[in-house]
């Protein structure tokens, strides 16, 4: 039996208020706005719905993935034959539970949980206030910003593993280096929920601290463009954007996809760009920085198949 039909079989009967659609475009759930259909996405509202989906998914050969904002993701022009599962549905952001802590579930963004952590006087998570993604993405990539990362706030974790089912990992477990955890290491590990340790601060201070990043970040990026944030790791002892502008590449284009002219470690969407054209682009990139200066540049954009 096909595992779309097993799928929605089994969906009807155990899980018959979650929203399972069809042919989804993965274009109106990735940040570059480019991608093909997935057979089958899925929207939770909880964990425990998350939990058995996925689990059900591994078994009927589904090939299940949860993603969040889809900010650093590129899903195929052809699209996906396997259940996407959309974690935005896991908003629920708490005082977490020890003091100075606060508990998001996995589709809250940054945003929120910096705000939500502003409004109860807790610095540490400014940093994360303006990345475009969700507590889950930022996790599995040790996402970062202003020399910030989730490396420093993160207490512990509660992750869904496959062999092992639901298990609280502390933060100094987590494997963080950077852009990489151990859920990169296990990409069958679902994150449901993370604590943030933070401190007491001064709330006007830690806002404006905010308004402040958000600026500068405003100033220096192409936000008025879909992308996927910085495409590529920063290579050691170098940073991606000026070895990129070293080589001349800004404004080079490839189909829709471009060099930002702004800021050349990203690269953007100018419009009716495929993951085709990003991908090209990406390629040409890499050659030329590596043939110019001798550095090979890795993505840092996670490619979906």
């Amino acid at each position: 039996m096909d595992w779309v039909t097993e799928l929605d079989r089994w969906a009807a009967d155990y899980l018959p208020d979650v929203k399972i659609t069809a042919e989804e475009p993965m274009a109106r759930h990735t940040s570059f706005r480019t991608g093909g259909p997935a057979r089958r996405m899925a929207f939770p509202e909880n964990g425990e719905q998350l939990v058995l989906l996925t689990s059900f998914a591994r078994e009927c050969g589904a090939r299940p993935i949860v993603i969040g904002n889809g900010t650093n993701l590129l899903a195929p022009d052809n699209g996906l034959d396997r259940l996407v599962i959309a974690a935005s549905g896991l908003r629920r952001v708490e005082t977490g539970p020890e003091p100075d802590t606060v508990l998001a579930e996995a589709g809250v963004t940054l945003a929120q949980a910096a705000e939500f952590a502003c409004k109860r006087s807790l610095t540490g998570l400014e940093f994360a206030h303006g990345i475009p993604g969700t507590v889950g993405g930022a996790v599995y990539m040790n996402a970062g910003a202003y020399d910030g990362e989730m490396s420093q706030v993160i207490q512990e974790v509660s992750v869904l593993l496959p062999e092992e089912g639901v298990r609280l990992i502390p933060g100094g477990e987590m494997a963080f280096s950077y852009r990489h955890s151990l859920l990169a290491d296990c990409p069958d590990a679902v994150l449901l929920y993370a604590v943030f340790r933070l401190t007491s601060g001064d709330p006007a201070a830690i806002r404006e601290k905010m308004r402040e990043l958000m600026a500068r970040r405003k100033a220096r990026q192409p936000l008025e463009y879909p992308s996927a944030g910085s495409t590529f790791k920063r290579p050691e002892g170098h940073y991606a954007g000026a070895l990129i502008e070293q080589c001349g590449l800004k404004g080079l284009t490839v189909g829709g996809a471009q060099v930002s002219e702004k800021h050349a470690g990203f690269l953007i969407n100018r419009g009716g760009a495929s993951s085709g054209d990003v991908l090209e682009l990406i390629r040409q990139v890499r050659e030329r920085v590596l043939a110019e200066t001798g550095v090979r540049l890795e993505p840092e954009v996670r490619i979906l198949d």
